[in-house]
């Protein structure tokens, strides 16, 4: 690392003495700029997450303020439109939002209200699924089921 970066950096100083100007990109496996607070908005903080293999990561969080949940699941690195999925439900309800289709960054937001109950969630990228059943409620042991179609 140390021989690359001052490689760099003597690169970017000659090409300055030149008169030239530089700019480095960043490294393709740069995350994104995304977060799930500016999917689901500011005032939801992350409580739960699960990584969707080496692809990205479908994030739960909670807005305290008006007890509602929302998901959003965020790529690892940005690219083509790939095929990506998310899902919330609050268990033994017909309260559910969900959000499919095609994407470069993010799929979501997608929100319940679940202040007080359990909730079933996940998310996919491609043909790599996650999902997770009676999470965030206490003392019950949620159930994370990760597969690939």
């Amino acid at each position: 690392m140390r021989f690359t970066r001052s490689v760099v950096t003597t690169t970017a100083v000659a090409a300055l003495a030149l008169g030239a100007t530089t700019t480095l990109a960043a490294p393709a496996s740069a995350a994104p700029n995304t977060t799930p607070q500016k999917v689901c908005g500011s005032a939801y903080k992350t409580v739960n997450s699960a990584a969707i293999g080496s692809l990205g990561t479908v994030y739960l969080t909670y807005n305290a303020s008006n007890g509602k949940n929302c998901v959003a699941t965020i790529r690892n690195n940005p690219g083509a439109a790939v095929d990506m999925a998310l899902w919330i439900e609050v268990t033994g309800t017909s309260e559910r939002g969900e959000d499919f289709g095609r994407y470069t960054s993010y799929a979501g937001p997608a929100y319940v209200y679940g202040k007080g109950h359990c909730v079933d969630w996940g998310g996919g990228i491609g043909n790599v699924h996650v999902q997770v059943y009676d999470s965030n409620c206490g003392a019950l042991k949620e159930h994370r089921v990760t597969e690939v179609r």
